[in-house]
């Protein structure tokens, strides 16, 4: 195993995440013997899968000497929200700049859900028409920032980079040492996969415990083969930063056959499934990143993709505030 002590790091969320048992909803696909990984759960900025990731960005940040953070998303991006939580337990400034790159309106979606805790938590909110606009912002706060003595670090979309990927690494072993309690020796892991921190460290971690678990991978924001480039990528820099040979991929599956529109995009598939585990094990999922990939594990299941004797674990990533931004939508899709 790779000793990730090395790298600074933050204290930001409460290890281990819960791993459930969720048998109402793996009898309604069929006789699943199904888990649920609680990173939703946890104490600081609503929880989320992005506080494994900025342990890493922000004990870095902190150890260079950063006062001030920049990072990007879209306007309901979890990540930003994340951000601006952990910045503010940290006591850093949190400058956000956000671009309106889903093809979502309305005051829900434009106020509402992500954006009023980004408020709440002190955030400097940057709304962008478009990349270029985003990229004119970046150069203008970091040459401010520069102006007035201040030290920028700046932490990619989704927080996805070498040193973000490796909460997820450490996030690998811990999921195999709660299995490994239950007396599980091998599991399905599905998830979902946009930026690729989340999905590119469990690869690696998975890969240092001998490829004993199995990743099955929904995307939500590019297409199967684009999205799997990405993650050979990111996924062979993390483990180059690790000093170890990059993961082969032999126990990688990934989909894209619930992405529908795109990015941010429902699709009548996603609103089933978030009705599905909300009614089942009162588990309530986000529209863009999990509700896909649990419309995923219902067209797999469905399809009989899983083996009667398969563990199976859905990686619940977070990102509940971002429903209420799609309120009109979710009240029409929801209702009985």
């Amino acid at each position: 195993m790779s000793d990730q002590d090395r790298f600074p790091r933050s204290t930001l969320g409460r290890w281990p995440t819960p791993l459930e048992e969720a048998p109402r909803l793996g009898a309604a696909l069929g006789g699943l013997k199904l888990l649920v990984k609680r990173d939703d759960v946890n104490t600081l900025g609503v929880g989320g899968n992005k506080l494994r990731k900025l342990e890493f960005l922000l004990g870095a940040a902190l150890a260079d000497g950063a006062d001030t953070i920049i990072t990007f998303g879209a306007l309901q991006t979890n990540h930003g929200r994340q951000t601006a939580a952990a910045c503010a337990k940290l006591g850093l400034r949190c400058e956000l700049i956000l671009t309106a790159k889903v093809p979502q309106h309305g005051e829900a979606y434009e106020q509402s859900g992500n954006l009023i805790l980004d408020r709440l938590f002190g955030a400097n909110m940057h709304l962008c028409v478009d990349a270029e606009e985003s990229g004119t912002t970046y150069d203008r706060l970091v040459a401010e920032a520069e102006a007035e003595g201040r030290k920028v670090a700046t932490i990619p979309v989704g927080g996805s980079s070498p040193v973000g990927a490796l909460g997820y690494v450490a996030a690998a072993v811990e999921l195999h040492e709660q299995l490994a309690e239950l007396g599980i020796e091998r599991a399905r892991v599905v998830t979902p996969h946009a930026s690729g921190g989340t999905t590119a460290g469990l690869a690696v971690g998975f890969a240092l415990l001998g490829g004993v678990h199995r990743l099955d991978i929904a995307c939500v924001s590019h297409p199967a083969a684009e999205s799997l480039a990405d993650l050979t990528e990111l996924a062979g820099a993390t483990a180059a930063l690790l000093d170890i040979d990059p993961p082969a991929f032999e126990d990688v599956h990934i989909s894209d056959s619930t992405l529908g529109g795109g990015y941010g995009v429902p699709t009548d598939e996603m609103w089933a499934a978030l009705r599905l585990f909300g009614h089942t094990e009162g588990i309530a999922l986000d529209p863009v990143y999990n509700g896909k990939a649990a419309a995923a594990l219902v067209e797999w299941a469905g399809a009989g993709e899983f083996e009667s004797g398969d563990h199976v674990v859905f990686l619940h990533t977070g990102g509940l505030p971002g429903l209420y931004g799609y309120g009109p939508e979710a009240a029409a899709a929801l209702a009985d």
